[in-house]
C-alpha cells in the first residue's frame, strides 16, 4: 500500500522547474533591491520599523538593508547571509557580493531556459587521467599540465580563473619604501588641516591615520554628538587616545597623572538593603539600621581591598552608589560607574590591564596606565579623556553632524573604511579601483572561454557577462551612459597592461593609478569567491519543501 500523505497538512512542496524559477525569483529580485546602492554615486534606501515607535534609518550599506529585511524566500535568505558572512570577515563588499550573485544567477536562468543542465553550468565530471589539485576555499582547478577541457568545470572553472587573473595583476608595496614613507608623510601631515578641534580633516585621512596608530586593529570607540552641530561633520575629528562617554562624579578629582587605573565588573551597590530579591524580618527599625550598618562595613571592606592595589583611577561596569563613590573621592580616586562592557574591555586593552572581578590577591590583577585622564567637553558633552596610553594604539574617532541619521550612516561608512585599511594593513596586496578588477577578470574568462569546446563554455561566457554588470551598475548609478562607458573600457583592456577604470567623477574611463584609486584584494577576493559559492549552491536546489507551521498546544 503506498503512503497517501508524506507531508502535514499547510506543508508545501516544489519540484523541478517550478523550485528553480522560485530560487531564480528570489535571489535576483534581492540583488536588483540592493545594486542601485552600488558604487560612490550610489543610492539611499529609507528603512521603517514596525516595531515601536517605528524607527526609520536612511542607509546605502547593503548589509544594514539586507539584515533589517524580513525574508520568506529561502534562495533570498542565502544571499542575505553571504552578504552577513562577507561583514563578519572582511567589513566591506556587502552590496559587491549580492549583486555579483544575482548576475551570476540572472545569466544561469538564461543557460537554464535554453535547456543547459544546471550541473553543465557549475560543475562537471573529470575525465580519468586528469590531475586534480585542491584550489583555495574549496574550488576544485584541474593542472594546465593536463588540459583536457572538455571535463573542466563552468563556473568553478571561471572563478579560479578570475581569481589567478587578480594574482597576476595584484599590487604589494609592502617592501617600497619610498611609497611606505610618503603614506607615512601624508597621515603625519594631515595634522596641519585644523580648524576648530584638533586632528581634524577628512574621512580618507582621518581613516588613514587611525588605521596606522592602531596598527590595524579597528577597535575604536565612537562619540556621537548632533545637538549643536549646524554644518554636517563640522566638528569630525581624531584624538590620539581613549575617550568613556562618562562624567566624573562630583567631589572627585578632574585630573590625574600618571594614573593607575583598575578595570573591574564587580557589584558597588550593596550599601543599602536590597527590597527586591531580599526577605528579612525586623521587629524594630533599629533592627533595620543594623542590617545597614552590616552593609555597609561589608561595603567599607570591599572599597578598602580595592585601593589597597595602589590606584588613582577605578573603573566600573556596574553601578557604583553613594557610600562607595564617597570612600573613593575621600581617597582621592576618580571612580566611574557603569562603563559599558565593550567601552572597559577597549580601555582594558589600550592601557595594559586587565578586567578585575574579585580584590583579595593585588599582586594578582594587572592594573592599567597612561600619562593623562581628564574631562573635556564636546558641544554640551562631558566625556572622560584617556590620552599617553600604555600600548600606544588607542584612537577615538569623533563625528558630530545635523542629524543623528547623518551620524549612523557617517558611522556606518567609517566602519567599513577602517575594516578595509586594516585588511590592508594586514594584507598589503590592492588592486585599481572603479571596475579595473572586473574587467580584468572578464578578459581572463573570456579567454578561457575561447579555449573551452562544449556547452560549458557558455557557461564559462556567462560568467565573464556577470563580472562585467559591476562596472555597468555603477556606471548606471552615477547617471552615465553604461553601454559606451563599458565599450570603451572594453577597448582599453585589450591594450597590455591598461589601467583603465571608470571615473564617475568626470564621467569618463580614466587611469586609476593616476587618480589613485584602489581597493583591497582581500576583499575583492571574498567577493568572488562567496557569490560563485552562493550561486552554485542555489543552482544545485531542485525541490523546495516549506514545513508546516507550529500550532499552539491546545489549538
Amino acid at each position: 500500500m503506498g503512503v497517501e500523505r508524506l507531508f502535514k497538512d499547510e506543508a508545501t512542496e516544489e519540484k523541478g522547474e517550478r523550485a528553480r524559477m522560485a530560487s531564480f525569483i528570489g535571489a535576483i529580485a534581492i540583488a536588483d533591491l540592493v545594486k542601485t546602492t552600488l558604487g560612490p554615486k550610489g543610492m539611499d534606501k529609507i528603512l521603517q520599523s514596525t516595531g515601536r515607535g517605528r524607527s526609520v534609518t536612511v542607509t546605502n550599506d547593503g548589509a544594514t538593508i539586507l539584515k533589517s529585511l524580513h525574508i520568506d524566500n529561502p534562495a533570498a535568505k542565502v544571499l542575505v547571509d553571504i552578504s552577513k558572512v562577507q561583514d563578519d570577515e572582511v567589513g566591506d563588499g556587502t552590496t559587491s557580493v549580492v549583486v555579483l550573485a544575482g548576475e551570476l544567477l540572472r545569466e544561469a536562468e538564461k543557460l537554464v531556459a535554453t535547456k543547459i543542465h544546471p550541473m553543465t553550468i557549475i560543475a562537471g565530471t573529470v575525465c580519468k587521467g586528469c590531475e586534480v589539485l585542491s584550489g583555495s576555499n574549496g574550488i576544485t582547478i584541474v593542472s594546465e599540465s593536463r588540459i583536457p577541457w572538455m571535463s573542466v568545470e563552468g563556473y568553478r572553472m571561471a572563478a579560479e580563473c578570475a581569481r589567478n587573473a587578480l594574482l597576476q595583476r595584484v599590487m604589494d608595496n609592502k617592501e617600497d619604501a619610498e611609497i611606505q614613507g610618503r603614506l607615512n608623510e601624508d597621515c603625519n601631515d594631515y595634522f596641519e588641516f585644523q580648524d576648530t578641534l584638533p586632528g581634524q580633516g577628512t574621512f580618507c585621512q582621518i581613516g588613514r591615520r587611525c588605521c596606522y596608530e592602531a596598527k590595524g586593529q579597528h577597535k575604536l570607540g565612537v562619540h556621537s554628538d548632533y545637538q549643536e552641530a549646524w554644518r554636517i561633520f563640522e566638528g569630525l575629528f581624531l584624538d590620539e587616545g581613549f575617550i568613556l562617554d562618562k562624567k566624573i562624579g562630583i567631589g572627585q578629582p578632574k585630573r590625574i597623572e600618571n594614573a593607575k587605573i583598575l578595570v573591574a565588573n564587580t557589584a558597588m551597590d550593596t550599601d543599602k538593603v536590597k527590597i527586591y530579591g531580599a526577605r528579612v524580618r525586623a521587629d524594630s527599625m533599629s533592627r533595620v539600621a543594623e542590617i545597614e550598618t552590616a552593609e555597609k562595613e561589608k561595603m567599607r571592606e570591599k572599597v578598602q581591598k580595592i585601593i589597597a592595589h595602589g590606584i588613582n583611577c577605578f573603573v566600573n561596569r556596574q553601578l557604583i552608589y553613594n557610600f562607595p563613590e564617597e570612600l573613593f573621592a575621600d581617597a582621592g580616586i576618580l571612580a566611574i560607574e557603569h562603563a559599558d562592557f565593550d567601552g572597559i574591555e577597549r580601555l582594558a586593552l589600550v592601557t595594559g590591564g586587565e578586567i578585575a572581578s574579585t580584590f583579595d590577591n593585588p599582586e594578582s590583577v594587572k592594573l592599567g596606565h597612561c600619562k593623562l585622564i581628564e574631562e573635556i567637553m564636546i558641544g554640551e558633552d562631558k566625556l572622560i579623556h584617556f590620552s599617553g596610553v600604555a600600548m600606544g594604539q588607542a584612537c577615538t574617532i569623533v563625528l558630530r553632524g545635523a542629524s543623528n541619521h547623518v551620524l549612523d550612516e557617517a558611522e556606518r561608512s567609517l566602519h567599513d573604511a577602517l575594516c578595509v585599511l586594516s585588511q590592508t594593513v594586514n594584507d598589503s596586496r590592492v588592486l585599481l579601483g572603479g571596475g579595473w578588477p572586473e574587467m580584468v577578470m572578464a578578459q581572463a574568462v573570456d579567454e578561457l572561454a575561447r579555449k573551452t569546446p562544449g556547452k560549458k563554455s557558455l557557461a564559462i561566457e556567462a560568467f565573464s557577462r556577470a563580472l562585467i554588470a559591476i562596472p555597468t551598475i555603477i556606471a548606471d548609478n552615477a547617471g552615465l551612459d553604461s553601454a559606451d562607458l563599458v565599450a570603451q573600457l572594453r577597448a582599453e583592456h585589450h591594450k597590455e597592461t591598461s589601467n583603465a577604470g571608470i571615473d564617475v567623477i568626470s564621467g569618463s574611463v580614466g587611469d586609476m593609478a593616476e587618480l589613485g584609486i584602489s581597493e583591497a584584494f582581500k576583499v575583492k577576493q571574498a567577493v568572488l569567491l562567496s557569490a560563485t559559492e552562493a550561486a552554485e549552491m542555489i543552482l544545485r536546489v531542485d525541490e523546495i519543501i516549506t514545513c508546516a507551521p507550529r500550532r499552539r498546544e491546545g489549538m
